[in-house]
């Protein structure tokens, strides 16, 4: 049960820097959009999610930081960012029996929100996960994934590409296509999926893992 909105975790996030409550608050809601808001391991969400941020106050010499316009903020929001990042990279690289790192990227959509709803339509699609999971580079089941995200795709303008290797252009079978290179490329740990839509300027991304057998066999043996 790990999906946006979060997952079935509980999560603190601490800091001695003495920013105020709801410029916490503020930040956070950023950042999840971002990190935790952008994972997926199955696509169920979960009924006990729970992030939370605190501010001790006790670093020494520093004053309050009460205001977004204090110039102090903008470092404090990356550090926070690559904190949450980084959390919500572990939580998928930890997902049940996950064995690849997938990160799926989305350009050229209508809008940043279109490109995010393709995005995760891609990464919680069985069929292209237990691809990854075999090792296998078939951009055909990118492309379903596409289509049934709902959002507006030509194919016919599509290209998809596996880590630097583009498997498909204009909705067909890249000419420069490699099935030795993109083999070898699918048996790392980390994989990148790009997807152009071709359509606009609209980009986001998610991260998510492999469908494997373990994975069926931890849930099938689960019991409440």
């Amino acid at each position: 049960m790990i999906a946006p909105d979060m997952a079935t975790m509980l999560s603190f996030v601490m800091t001695d820097a003495p920013v105020a409550a709801p410029i916490l608050q503020l930040l956070l809601s950023k950042g999840v959009t971002q990190s935790f808001n952008a994972i997926t391991v199955d696509s169920d969400t979960s009924t006990s999610d729970t992030l939370l941020l605190f501010a001790t106050g006790k670093a020494p010499g520093t004053a309050p930081l009460t205001s977004l316009r204090d110039r102090r903020i903008g470092s404090f929001r990356e550090a926070l960012d690559a904190v949450l990042l980084d959390l919500a990279h572990q939580v998928v690289r930890d997902g049940e029996g996950a064995r690849k790192f997938v990160e799926v990227r989305v350009n050229g959509a209508v809008s940043k929100a279109s490109a995010k709803r393709i995005a995760l339509s891609i990464a919680n699609s069985p069929l292209v996960k237990t691809a990854i999971a075999g090792e296998d580079a078939n951009w055909g089941r990118i492309v379903m994934a596409v289509g049934k995200a709902g959002e507006p795709a030509d194919r016919d303008r599509l290209a998809i590409s596996f880590g630097d290797i583009r498997v498909a252009a204009n909705g067909e079978r890249d000419p420069t296509y490699s099935e030795e290179r993109v083999s070898a490329y699918m048996k790392n740990e980390a994989i990148v999926v790009t997807v152009d839509i071709g359509l606009g300027k609209g980009t986001d991304r998610v991260w998510t893992c492999d469908l494997t057998k373990e994975y069926v066999a931890i849930n099938g043996d689960y019991r409440s």
